[in-house]
């Protein structure tokens, strides 16, 4: 008889209709202001699972979240889109992760970035600048950023200290594009979305009947409204809605099945186990704070128990741990209201608490 996770036995009841979970989540949506959106399960898929508030202010105000509620999951795009279409690469044998860049990718020949690895971006510490703001520095030509991206200086050496930035997904989202022969949105519905039957997920800019049904993010003075189904990071809307870093929206019941193939991958799936293994461990040699390959060990627990988790600026996350056989989501659009992180930050942690341990 196999063994069970440890607390594998209690994760149906902190599930159920009114437990621990859905009393936490709307406890915590009164602190947050946000409404919010939350599941859990294991390899088998959901086992339960909740929608607490409502999605905004003004006509937002009628609407209450759901499990088909889409949202902007703003850097959750590093996870479901350009992740998985990294590793598809790399278990294609066309995606080195430790031969620097300059040595076979001809746009990195020359340029400070080809001293750079792909583990290197993945893990965050490739040394990049972590400014975006493409714009000032680039202009709004989209092959001038590119070549401005690709040619910019490293501010430290690559593997000294782990930095989050989203320059590195936006070039890691180049290369994938270079290698994958088409544009990352084509390539992560080929090889991650219509595999898992993910039908909610799709980049921005989305049409009306998609934004009918999509959470609100922050009041833009240029068009005189809040953001819906138009990305919220200036620097993927400049990029046309698709990038590495921002741009793909999706709901609650796509991400389960996401989560549910990391603990169980389909065999159809281009991706799959080995990357899933190897993404899913430290990978930033003891330096801090501990990353695997575009995952985060989750604060707050021990980097040996494999606990990942990965969050967006709007106020989307999600957690996994192959150890516990469990998976977590919590999605809400917290920058709709203002950018105050630290009640979020509490209902993340407790939540987090309550499913890991």
């Amino acid at each position: 008889m196999s063994q069970q996770p440890p607390g594998a036995d209690r994760l149906p009841a902190l599930a159920a209709p009114g437990g621990e979970l859905d009393r936490l989540v709307r406890g915590g949506v009164r602190a947050v202001g946000a409404g919010a959106v939350w599941a859990v399960g294991d390899a088998g898929g959901t086992l339960g699972g909740g929608a607490h508030g409502v999605l905004g202010q003004g006509p937002y105000a009628r609407l209450a979240p759901g499990p088909d509620t889409r949202y902007d999951l703003a850097s959750l795009t590093k996870i479901i889109a350009l992740w998985p279409c990294a590793g598809a690469l790399r278990q294609a044998g066309r995606l080195p992760l430790d031969a620097p860049l300059g040595h076979w990718w001809p746009p990195a020949s020359g340029r400070p970035v080809g001293a750079v690895t792909t583990r290197q971006l993945l893990a965050h510490t490739a040394g990049m600048l972590p400014r975006t703001g493409f714009e000032q520095l680039y202009g709004r030509d989209l092959a001038a950023i590119r070549a401005g991206v690709i040619a910019a200086p490293l501010h430290r050496a690559p593997g000294a200290a782990v930095e989050y930035t989203d320059r590195a997904a936006v070039l890691l989202g180049y290369l994938v594009e270079d290698l994958g022969g088409a544009p990352l949105d084509e390539l992560a519905a080929r090889w991650i979305w219509r595999p898992l039957a993910m039908a909610d997920t799709r980049y921005g800019p989305l049409g009306p009947a998609d934004t009918a049904r999509t959470a609100p993010t922050e009041y833009d003075p240029q068009v005189g409204s809040h953001l819906c189904g138009v990305v919220h990071d200036p620097s993927a809307r400049l990029l046309g809605g698709v990038s590495g870093n921002a741009g793909a929206f999706s709901t609650a019941r796509d991400l389960a099945r996401f989560l549910t193939a990391l603990l169980a991958p389909p065999p159809q799936l281009p991706w799959g186990e080995a990357w899933i293994a190897e993404s899913l461990r430290e990978q930033t040699g003891g330096l801090a704070p501990a990353r695997g390959l575009s995952w985060l060990h989750a604060p707050g627990t021990d980097p040996a128990e494999g606990t990942f988790v990965h969050y967006g600026f709007t106020g989307t996350g999600i957690w996994i741990s192959r150890r516990l056989g469990r998976w977590a989501l919590l999605l809400t659009n917290k920058v709709h209201y203002d950018r105050g992180i630290q009640p979020l930050t509490d209902l993340r942690n407790a939540y987090r608490r309550a499913v890991f341990g």
